[in-house]
């Protein structure tokens, strides 16, 4: 079994290898469209920093706050877009072409192909633009760095794209039944992306049980960001900072049952 566990790791890495080869083969348009998500995420940074400027906090958040907010989420986020486009984004087209057929009769499981077969490397500067504002977020904010702090960051982020992607995996189910991709979906995915970059507790009661119980951003994120902080959101103790982002584990666990259920369902487009 975990043989079997690695190799799959290795095929993984290998796939995104050569997709990421692939794409470097016309460099002049990899290159504008890196450029061309450059200017989309600077732009809801510009965002943050048009709020900061205006407003020295935000129901007691700094500035620096702020920015350190933004910079996990843009991390997070990118990232997942960039490792897990097969989910993210290719795999609607995948049912309606008909080209997840092809994936039936091979010997590998369903899931790790779609994973391994695509990438987003243009979201590398996204994922700069978060570094970016993570650092400035420090910085500002006066962040002691320990290495149970260093920890909770890396966790945070680990667990948040475990997050993203079972929350993608959402639209990826019903595409199986309904074909089109749900619109609706989209507002917990990149909803949640816009929503969350800033501090949960800025938004009304029905927001926050939102994106803490159905779609918890705020335990994966924002508990352990308010603990780097050290700012404890809602007054929660330390360890909970280690404990909450593991709903994104579950979150990612609950949708990959579903999907295997839903894909015993699956019927060909005939494409």
């Amino acid at each position: 079994m975990e043989g079997r566990y690695m190799n799959t790791i290795h095929l993984y890495i290998k796939s995104i290898g050569m997709l990421l080869k692939s794409h470097l083969q016309y460099p002049s348009s990899f290159i504008m469209q890196t450029l061309a998500q450059l200017v989309m995420e600077g732009g809801e940074m510009m965002v943050v920093i048009l709020i900061v400027d205006r407003f020295e906090s935000l129901k007691g958040w700094s500035g620096g706050n702020l920015y350190f907010f933004f910079g996990i989420m843009s991390v997070s986020f990118y990232l997942t877009e960039m490792f897990g486009r097969g989910i993210t984004g290719d795999f609607p087209s995948m049912v309606r072409t008909g080209r997840l057929d092809t994936f039936l009769v091979r010997p590998r499981g369903v899931l790790t192909q779609v994973l391994c077969g695509g990438t987003d490397p243009r979201r590398i500067t996204c994922i700069a633009v978060g570094v970016a504002a993570l650092i400035m977020g420090s910085r500002l904010s006066d962040i002691v760095w320990t290495p149970l702090k260093a920890l909770a960051l890396a966790e945070s982020i680990a667990m948040s794209c475990l997050l993203i992607l079972g929350l993608f995996m959402i639209e990826a189910i019903f595409c199986i039944f309904s074909v089109k991709s749900v619109e609706l979906v989209n507002a917990i995915t990149y909803g949640g992306r816009s929503a969350c970059q800033y501090p949960i507790d800025v938004y009304p009661l029905p927001l926050r049980a939102l994106f803490t119980v159905i779609a918890p951003f705020a335990l994966t994120m924002h508990v352990p960001a308010s603990y780097i902080l050290d700012k404890p959101l809602y007054g929660w103790p330390m360890w909970t900072a280690f404990v909450t982002p593991f709903s994104g584990v579950l979150v990612f666990g609950v949708m990959t049952v579903l999907f295997h259920l839903g894909m015993r369902h699956y019927r060909s487009t005939g494409s």
